[in-house]
């Protein structure tokens, strides 16, 4: 049994506790409230620091984590095909494996203890379990052409069952049948039965860019126009991404959907109504051109909305308290309010909302007798944290950027005194030897 003790204890369900105390055994949260009246324990004390829950990165494609910087300053549809190619020409299993654990050893350092990782080759199951943190695994599945169908859900299906044998208590299997430019109707069809059927939890990249939109709509754009050169008939299919998975049964599935920024307001009025789950990148969003997702109305409408971080290969990294920073930034830019969000909301998002949007917010998310004890120090103090008045607006307007301090999943230690407990050397070693692969193969592409 062990009491870890800070200057703050945010608890995100309850109000901030000063100078308080979180208790931990087994596992488990066992005390949370003032420091004298924590039962005995090995003390820990952190220091002038806030001790708040695991935070829950409810988007990352952790195998990606070699591109950081690889794809920079490339129109969408380009960035994509680049990334496609350079996965399948140099990025072998095991260096994949390795960008994935180099991934979560970052993530874990930014405070994340929760990952929603969207993966095509599968390696992030494996490194979820052996790097000890929480998560997810969305196995995608892509098939543009209805032809593809047939063998894509045997793929599927074939992965699923090599997979499932990896999966554990604290790390779970979905499945994502990729974005509407990459799957065709009928595999999204597929996909829906085989969710409902077999209870798959379920992720999509949806709603996210014009050239999206437009396919859906029009048939037209960018993606339309590279379907058709490689032979696959392009046709209106629905009003928009949102409402065509309605149309095909996936949005009854109560998937997480990633991104939607295109998002209009009936179509936030069917997320709604079919109780699914939104993925907020902003800094992704921003940095490819996409734009500002409708946040506020989405949270108005009461849909269940998590921060990610989406890849480096996007967002460059994987800090989630930076990424509640730019959330509320933008939506006060955008929405030309001072009070639009505010950091306890943001934080919010990052925790047990983000939880919530995964199915898994009564084990983690908040900190509270008998939950899950996944725990995160940040320290306040630096110069930079000083003077501390709120510790919900330090931790978004001064602390993000910062390492953690402490970081606890199931209450073992993976963040010690600002340092990993574990680093996977190994890993760290081969994401260089990936680096340089790529900028290889760069250099041996004709623009």
């Amino acid at each position: 049994m062990r009491t870890y003790l800070a200057r703050w204890i945010v608890p995100i369900a309850a109000p901030p506790i000063a100078n308080g105390a979180v208790t931990v055994h087994e596992g488990r949260i066992l005390y949370v409230g003032a420091r004298d009246g924590a039962p005995a324990a090995d003390v820990v004390d952190v220091g002038d620091a806030v001790l708040l829950p695991g935070l829950v990165n409810v988007h990352t494609h952790l195998e990606l984590t070699a591109m950081r910087g690889f794809l920079e300053e490339l129109p969408f549809r380009r960035w994509v095909l680049r990334l496609t190619k350079a996965r399948a020409a140099v990025l072998s299993p095991e260096l994949l494996l390795a960008s994935a654990k180099a991934g979560v050893a970052e993530g874990l350092m930014a405070g994340v203890t929760t990952f929603a990782d969207t993966c095509e080759s599968g390696v992030v199951l494996q490194a979820l379990v052996e790097m000890g943190v929480r998560g997810i695994m969305y196995q995608e599945v892509f098939g543009p052409d209805p032809a593809q169908c047939d063998g894509a859900m045997a793929g599927l299906r074939e992965k699923l069952a090599r997979l499932r044998e990896q999966a554990t208590q604290r790390v779970r299997l979905g499945i994502s049948p990729h974005a509407p430019y990459s799957v065709s109707d009928a595999l999204f069809s597929a996909c829906a039965r085989l969710a409902g059927d077999e209870g798959w939890p379920v992720a999509v990249h949806l709603a996210e860019s014009e050239a999206e939109s437009r396919l859906v709509r029009d048939g037209s754009g960018m993606f339309g126009d590279a379907l058709r050169a490689r032979g696959i008939a392009v046709a209106p299919r629905a009003d928009s991404p949102v409402f065509l998975l309605d149309r095909l049964g996936l949005l009854a599935q109560r998937p997480l959907l990633i991104h939607c920024v295109r998002a209009s307001t009936p179509d936030i009025s069917r997320l709604a109504r079919h109780d699914c789950a939104v993925a907020h990148c902003p800094a992704s969003n921003a940095k490819l051109g996409h734009g500002i997702a409708p946040l506020l109305e989405l949270r108005a409408a009461g849909v269940r909305t998590g921060l990610g971080t989406d890849s480096v290969a996007a967002n460059n990294r994987l800090d989630l308290l930076d990424e509640a920073r730019t959330a509320i930034l933008m939506q006060r830019a955008a929405a030309q309010r001072f009070d639009a969000l505010t950091a306890a909301e943001v934080l919010a998002m990052a925790t047990i909302e983000g939880a919530r949007a995964l199915g898994i917010d009564a084990e983690v998310g908040t900190l509270e007798v008998g939950k899950r004890a996944d725990l995160a120090a940040f320290s306040l103090g630096s110069p930079r944290a000083t003077p501390a008045y709120s510790p919900e607006d330090a931790l978004v307007w001064a602390v993000a950027g910062r390492e953690a301090s402490l970081v606890v999943v199931d209450g073992e230690e993976r963040v010690r005194d600002g340092r990993l407990v574990a680093p996977p050397t190994a890993a760290l070693d081969a994401l260089h030897q990936a680096g340089e692969a790529l900028a290889r193969w760069q250099g041996t592409q004709a623009e």
